[in-house]
């Protein structure tokens, strides 16, 4: 199993998740983000999409400049989008981490393999509320939830904003019925 989230029609997953920032490296390796590739496009398919583009984000800063500031875009990444391509995946990679995301909220891509948690949700938590939605996949059911806690500190106030839980339920309904209403 494995968490996904999506802001504003942009799916996205991380490699290692949560885990001891110092751990994130070891866990990169051309299996596991060759795995998370093929996890985001598979259930990206049973929601409806024909050929989602994905980008996967590299690791170091620049995507690495070619190993100068780190080896893990050539060794790992790199073959995992190769492996992805041979498949007929449409995926791109290693993309930098500071422009992934900007590029997919611009529409080139439907998808993003981030390398770790807070390179993926960093983006996730600037969006608006009701725009954020956390999926957990390779679970026997479709599951969802709002990307925020229970707002307790909000409780009984009548100021919550179900746009968040909406969503997550849309979401749910799009996965359970093989697309059926997708917005692409």
């Amino acid at each position: 199993a494995f968490i996904l989230g999506i802001m504003r029609g942009v799916w996205v997953t991380a490699v290692a998740e949560h885990v001891p920032f110092r751990a994130i490296a070891d866990l990169i390796t051309t299996a596991s983000v060759l795995r998370y590739i093929d996890g985001l496009y598979d259930v990206m398919r049973r929601a409806g999409y024909e050929a989602p583009r994905i980008a996967v984000a590299a690791l170091n800063a620049h995507g690495g400049e070619g190993g100068a500031l780190g080896m893990e875009e050539i060794t790992e990444i790199g073959p995992a989008v190769e492996s992805a391509c041979a498949k007929g995946i449409d995926v791109t990679g290693p993309v930098p981490a500071d422009t992934v995301f900007g590029r997919a909220l611009g529409g080139e891509f439907d998808g993003v393999v981030a390398m770790y948690h807070d390179q993926a949700n960093i983006a996730r938590k600037l969006q608006p509320m009701a725009e954020r939605v956390t999926l957990f996949e390779g679970l026997p059911v479709p599951c969802s939830t709002t990307a925020h806690g229970v707002a307790y500190d909000i409780a009984g106030q009548g100021i919550a904003d179900e746009g968040g839980m909406q969503a997550a339920l849309e979401h749910v309904v799009q996965l359970a019925t093989g697309g059926a209403g997708a917005p692409h």
